[in-house]
């Protein structure tokens, strides 16, 4: 994976396309699991939350990155 990514001349984290690919498929995930309501058994729905994002993003970069 590059380290940076040139865009127009600006130097972006190789990890931004990663952040935003996981960004809306965890809106997708999230929409799914409120709707058939199974925050409802969560301890911390927020807290869920925040942990299956960073479980998601890192699960990703952890995968691409070689």
């Amino acid at each position: 994976m590059p380290g940076e990514i040139d865009f127009f001349s600006l130097l972006l984290p190789g990890l931004l396309p990663i952040l935003a690919v996981c960004a809306v498929s965890f809106v997708v995930i999230d929409l799914i699991l409120a709707k058939l309501g199974l925050y409802r058994y969560t301890w911390h729905p927020s807290l869920f939350r925040v942990a299956l994002f960073a479980a998601m993003f890192s699960g990703a970069s952890l995968l691409l990155w070689r």
